[in-house]
C-alpha cells in the first residue's frame, strides 16, 4: 500500500515533466501508475492487508493501513476509473493547453490521495487525506484560473468541504479519546456510547455530507462543474463525491443503531434525491444535467450504506459502483460533445445522434443504468435497494412505507432526466436538420471513445455477472448483524415481486413524467420554494465578513500596544478563571534560593522598569537587553550553561536586531498620543506579570506524578545517546516541535522580508561588484582588511574594528563549528551554533557595511533556509522509509584515522537542519534590516 502512494507521489513529480517532452501523451504513460496499482489490489482481493508505522506515537498519529474488502470496492473505482480518465485525458486536451502538466500531476495526486483515504485505518491520518482530497479538488475545479466562474465554484468547493472537515476532525478527537483508539477497525468493533458518543457521530457526519454534497451543503456540486470535464467525470462521479458515502459505510457497522444515526442519514438522504432530481429534470446544460442528477444519487446511495442492515449495505454497494461506472461515463460523453460540437445546451443540439452513432449508444447504455433498465447494473442495484427496504425491521410503524415511497418518487424523477438526457443530447426533437453546432462539429476519434465505451460495457457486463459481484460485497456485508429472513442475492431476475412491481410503476410514471415535462417547462416560480442554496451561502458569507470586520475593528485598530494588550489579557483570562472557581492546593513560595538570585532579579526589575519610563529609544532597548542578559545569569547559577549560553546568544542578536530597526524611527518616543493609557497599561503589566507568576506557581504545585525531569537525563543518554539534555530533546525527543519550530523561524525569515523588499526578495546582499563605479574606483587604504571596507563612508570607518573583525571571525565560525559538534554531550548544539554563525556575520556586516556582507555569504538566504528544512525534514522521512517512526535516531560507530573512535547520531543531520535555517534567518533580517535599510538611507541623504 505504501508503495502505491510512493508510486502515485513520484508521478505526480515527474508529470510536468513528461508533459513538456510527450505534451498530452504524457497522460497515457501516466495512467501506468493506477494501472499497476490496480493490478496489486487485484491481485489481493479476498485478503486483508495491513501495514503500520510508527509516525508520532505520541499523538496516535501512526500511519496505520488496511486494506479489506470495502476499501477494495473503492480502490476499484479510484484506480480503475483514474486510469480511463487519464486516457481520455489525452485526448480531451490539445498539446498547447494552459497549465496542462500541473493539471497531470494533480490528477495523479488526487487519485493517490483517494488511494491513501481508503485504505486508512487511523482517522487521522485519514482526516489528512480527506484534506488532501479538498486541496487538489480546489486545484483542479480552479484549473482555468483566468475565468471567475472557476475561481468561485474552486473556492465554494473548498470552503464547505474545508468547513465541514473541521468538525469531522472535532468528531474524531473525540470519538479517540472516549474510545481510546483512533483505529478504524477498533472503533466499529467496540463503538462507545453515550450523548458525547452521540455528538461525536453527529459532527463526522457533517464532514461526510459536506464531502457529498448532501443537502443542505449539496450546492458547491454543481458549481464545480466550471472544471474540466475530466476532473467532473473523475473527482464527481468515481472519487471524491463518494469519500462521504465510503466514511459512512465504514463506520454504519459500529453505530448504525446509534440516536441520531438513521434519522440524519435517511431524511437528509432522501432530501437531497428529491431536490437533486427535480433540478436535474430543469437544467439545460448537459453538465449541469449530470451534476444535480450525481446530488440525486448521492443521497440515493446515502440511505442505504447508512440504514444498517446487511441487505441494505448489499444494495448500497451495488448502487455506489454502478453510480461510478454510468456516471463517469455520461460525463466523458458530454466532454466529447462539448470539445467537438463547441456547446452543451440541449438547446443547441440536434441529431447529434445520427452523427455520432457510437457516442449515441455509449451514452444510452450508461443512462439505461442511471434510470435502472435491465439488464444494466443500475436495475440491479435499485431491485435490492427496493427489496431491502421491504423486508427491514429498523424502520417501524410508517416510517419504512414512508421512505419507500420518497424512494419510489426520486426513481420515477431518476428514471425522466435520463431519457431527457439521452433525447437532449441525442435526439431530433422534431427538427429536420442538424443543428448549427452539429453539423460544424468534428468526429471524435477512437481513443477518446475508448474509455467511456469500457465503463458502459462494464455496466451492461456488471449487470449479467451480479451474483459474481456479490461476492467481492460479501466480506463487508458480513460485517452487519442477519436479518430476520434469508438474505437477499443480487441477480437480473428474482421472479415476480413487490419490488419488481414498484419497478415498473417507476417505469410507467418516469415515462409519463417525461412527457409532461414540455408542459412542467411553461411553470415558472418567481422564487424557489426551499429558498437558494447559492444565495444562501453568499448571505452566509456577506455575514460572516460583517462579524469578523466588526471583530476586528473592535480588537485591530491598527495600534500595536492595543493588540497587544488583547492577547496578554486574553493569555492569562482563561488560567485564571480556572484557578479561581477551581479546587487547587495553596502554593509554597520561595522567592530566591541565593542572595545572588535576588540581586540580579532587583537588577533585572530596576532595568524592566527604567525601560518602561525613559523616552529615549536606544536607552530603553540595552535596558530591555540587560533583563536578558540577567535571565541568562539565573540558568547559568541554576546549572544550565545551554540555556545560559542560547540566551547570551539570542540576547545579542536580538540587540543588533532592535539597533538596525532603530535607525529609521525617532530616537525619542512621542508620549502625546500614550496621555490617559499610562496608568491602564502599568496595571495591565502588573497585573500580567503577576498572575503569570501567580498561575505558574499554582501549575508547579498541582503536579501529581513524578517530574519528568528526574528521568530525562537517563533517557537522554539511552534513547538519543547523548549527555546534553536540552540538545537531545530538542533534536530527539521532542524534535516533532523543534521541526514546528524552525518551520515558523523561516516563515518569520520570509516576514520580516516582506516588510522590507516591496518587489522580489530574492537573491543575496549586494557584493563589492554590484556597487556604484563612482565609489567602488576610490580607494580610502593600501591594505584593505575587508573587502567591503574600502566602500564604507570614511567618517563612519574603523580600522580597529575591520582588523579585530579579520581575526577574530574565523575563530567565531571555528567556534560556531564546534558548538554544532559538541553541542550532543556538552553546551552547544545546532541552535547555539547557527546564532554564533549568526553574530559573526554581525560583526562582518558592522566592521565592512552591506557589500562585505554580500562578499562573506555571496548565497540568497532563502537557499539557505530551504537547504535547512530540506535537512532536517528529511531526516523524518528517511526515517519513515526505513520503516521506523519519523525522526527516529540511530548510532553509527566507526574508527577514522586521526579522529579515532567516533559515535555518529543521526539525529546530527537534523541539528544541521536547524543550524543552516537559524544561519539563514539571520542573514535574512541582516540582508533586510542591515543592507536594504542601508541603501534607503543612503538614497534618502543625497
Amino acid at each position: 500500500m505504501l508503495e502505491i502512494l510512493l508510486a502515485h507521489a513520484a508521478a505526480a513529480l515527474l508529470a510536468p515533466l513528461l508533459v513538456r517532452v510527450l505534451g498530452r501523451n504524457a497522460f497515457l504513460v501516466l495512467a501506468l501508475v493506477p494501472l499497476a496499482s490496480l493490478g496489486w489490489v487485484v491481485a489481493r482481493w479476498g485478503t486483508v492487508q495491513t501495514l503500520n508505522i510508527e509516525w508520532v506515537p505520541g499523538l496516535s498519529m501512526d500511519i496505520d493501513m488496511r486494506f479489506d474488502a470495502l476499501s477494495g470496492i473503492l480502490a476499484l473505482l479510484v484506480l480503475g476509473i483514474g486510469t480511463l480518465i487519464l486516457i481520455y485525458c489525452s485526448r480531451y486536451f490539445e498539446n498547447d493547453e494552459r497549465r496542462l502538466g500541473l493539471f497531470a500531476a494533480e490528477m495523479v495526486a488526487f487519485a493517490g490521495a483517494m488511494f491513501g483515504l481508503v485504505t486508512s485505518d487511523n482517522m487521522l491520518v485519514l482526516y489528512t487525506f480527506w484534506e488532501l482530497t479538498t486541496v487538489l479538488s480546489f486545484l483542479l475545479v480552479g484549473h482555468y484560473a483566468e475565468r471567475a466562474s472557476s475561481r468561485r465554484a474552486a473556492t465554494q468547493a473548498l470552503l464547505v468541504t474545508t468547513a465541514g472537515g473541521l468538525a469531522m476532525l472535532v468528531g474524531i478527537i473525540i470519538l479517540g479519546q472516549i474510545s481510546g483508539t483512533y483505529n478504524l477497525s477498533e472503533l466499529v468493533a467496540d463503538a462507545p456510547t453515550g450523548w458525547l458518543a452521540g455528538v461525536a457521530i453527529v459532527l463526522v457526519l457533517v464532514g461526510a455530507l459536506s464531502k457529498s454534497a448532501i443537502v443542505p451543503l449539496h450546492f458547491w456540486l454543481p458549481g464545480a462543474m466550471a472544471a474540466p470535464t475530466p476532473v467532473s467525470g473523475y473527482l464527481h462521479a468515481a472519487a471524491m463525491v463518494k469519500a462521504g458515502v465510503y466514511l459512512v459505510a465504514r463506520l454504519a457497522p459500529g453505530f448504525a443503531d446509534s440516536a441520531p444515526w438513521r434519522v440524519t442519514i435517511i431524511v437528509l438522504g432522501l432530501a437531497t434525491m428529491l431536490l437533486g432530481g427535480w433540478r436535474a429534470m430543469r437544467a439545460f446544460d448537459l453538465k449541469l444535467v449530470l451534476a444535480f442528477g450525481t446530488v440525486s444519487q448521492l443521497g440515493f446511495m446515502m440511505v442505504f450504506v447508512g440504514l444498517g442492515t446487511r441487505d441494505a449495505a448489499l444494495a448500497g454497494m451495488t448502487l455506489m459502483v454502478a453510480h461510478a461506472l454510468f456516471k463517469a461515463t455520461l460525463f466523458m460523453v458530454v466532454g466529447v460533445i462539448d470539445h467537438n460540437t463547441g456547446t452543451r445546451d440541449i438547446r443547441k443540439l440536434a441529431h447529434l445522434g445520427r452523427r455520432t452513432p457510437i457516442l449515441a449508444v455509449i451514452a444510452t447504455m450508461a443512462a439505461a443504468s442511471m434510470a435502472g433498465l435491465p439488464p444494466f447494473l443500475g436495475f440491479v442495484g435499485k431491485e435490492a435497494a427496493l427489496d431491502s427496504l421491504l423486508h427491514t425491521d429498523v424502520l417501524p410503524g410508517i416510517t419504512g412505507p414512508l421512505v419507500i415511497t420518497v424512494v419510489v418518487i426520486g426513481s420515477i424523477i431518476t428514471f425522466a432526466y435520463s431519457v431527457r438526457f439521452v433525447r437532449g443530447a441525442f435526439g431530433d426533437k422534431g427538427i429536420p436538420e442538424p443543428s448549427y453546432h452539429v453539423e460544424n462539429m468534428h468526429r471524435p476519434g477512437a481513443l477518446f471513445l475508448f474509455s467511456p465505451a469500457v465503463l458502459a460495457i462494464a455496466s451492461l457486463g456488471t449487470g449479467f455477472a451480479a451474483p459474481q459481484l456479490e461476492k467481492l460485497f460479501t466480506p463487508y456485508t458480513q460485517e452487519f448483524p442477519p436479518s430476520g429472513e434469508a438474505d437477499y442475492h443480487l441477480a437480473l431476475w428474482h421472479g415476480v415481486s413487490t419490488a419488481l412491481v414498484l419497478t415498473l410503476v417507476i417505469f410507467t410514471l418516469g415515462t409519463i413524467l417525461y412527457l409532461a415535462l414540455r408542459w412542467m417547462a411553461r411553470v415558472r416560480f418567481e422564487r424557489s420554494a426551499l429558498g437558494n442554496a447559492d444565495r444562501m451561502y453568499d448571505a452566509t458569507l456577506r455575514g460572516m465578513d460583517s462579524i469578523s470586520m466588526r471583530l476586528t475593528g473592535i480588537t485591530q485598530r491598527g495600534s500595536l500596544p492595543l493588540t497587544i494588550s488583547i492577547i496578554l489579557a486574553t493569555l492569562v483570562a482563561l488560567p485564571l478563571v480556572i484557578m479561581i472557581f477551581g479546587t487547587h492546593t495553596r502554593p509554597d513560595f520561595r522567592p530566591w534560593d541565593t542572595p545572588y538570585q535576588m540581586v540580579i532579579g532587583a537588577l533585572m526589575m530596576a532595568a524592566a522598569v527604567a525601560a518602561a519610563v525613559l523616552r529615549n529609544r536606544l536607552a530603553a532597548v540595552l535596558l530591555v537587553g540587560l533583563t536578558g542578559y540577567g535571565c541568562g545569569v539565573i540558568f547559568a547559577l541554576h546549572g544550565a550553561p545551554d540555556l545560559a549560553l542560547t540566551q547570551f546568544l539570542v540576547e545579542t542578536l536580538t540587540l543588533v536586531i532592535f539597533v538596525l530597526v532603530l535607525r529609521k524611527l525617532p530616537a525619542e518616543v512621542d508620549e502625546s498620543n500614550a496621555i490617559g493609557f499610562k496608568v491602564p497599561r502599568a496595571l495591565l503589566a502588573v497585573s500580567i506579570g503577576t498572575l503569570t507568576t501567580v498561575i505558574g506557581a499554582y501549575a508547579m504545585n498541582a503536579r501529581n506524578s513524578r517530574p519528568v525531569q528526574e528521568l530525562l537525563p537517563d533517557a537522554a543518554y539511552h534513547i538519543g545517546q547523548g549527555k546534553n539534555v536540552v540538545n537531545v530533546i530538542l533534536v530527539d525527543i521532542r524534535a516533532w516541535d523543534t521541526l514546528g519550530e524552525i518551520s515558523v523561524l523561516l516563515v518569520a525569515a520570509t516576514g520580516v522580508a516582506s516588510l522590507v523588499f516591496r518587489n522580489r526578495r530574492f537573491g543575496s546582499a549586494p557584493r563589492v561588484s554590484d556597487a556604484p563605479a563612482s565609489r567602488s574606483d576610490s580607494s580610502f587604504s593600501d591594505t584593505a582588511w575587508l573587502l567591503g571596507g574600502d566602500l564604507i563612508d570614511p567618517r563612519h570607518r574603523s580600522l580597529i574594528l575591520e582588523v579585530t573583525t579579520r581575526v577574530l571571525f574565523p575563530t567565531i565560525m571555528a567556534l560556531s563549528i564546534y558548538f554544532f559538534f559538541a553541542g550532543h554531550n556538552a553546551p552547544g548544539g545546532g541552535f547555539a551554533g547557527g546564532l554564533t554563525a549568526g553574530l559573526a556575520l554581525v560583526l562582518r556586516y558592522l566592521a565592512g557595511g552591506r557589500y562585505e556582507l554580500g562578499e562573506t555569504v555571496p548565497i540568497d538566504a532563502g537557499k539557505i533556509l530551504g537547504l535547512g528544512l530540506f535537512f532536517a525534514a528529511g531526516t523524518a522521512v528517511t526515517s519513515l522509509l526505513l520503516g521506523a517512526p519519523a525522526l527516529s535516531s540511530a548510532v553509527f560507530e566507526m574508527s577514522l584515522p586521526i579522529f579515532g573512535d567516533i559515535k555518529l547520531v543521526t539525529a546530527l543531520f537534523f541539528d544541521l537542519g536547524v543550524y543552516l535555517i537559524v544561519v539563514g534567518l539571520v542573514l535574512d533580517v541582516l540582508r533586510s534590516f542591515g543592507a536594504r535599510l542601508d541603501a534607503q538611507i543612503e538614497v534618502n541623504q543625497r
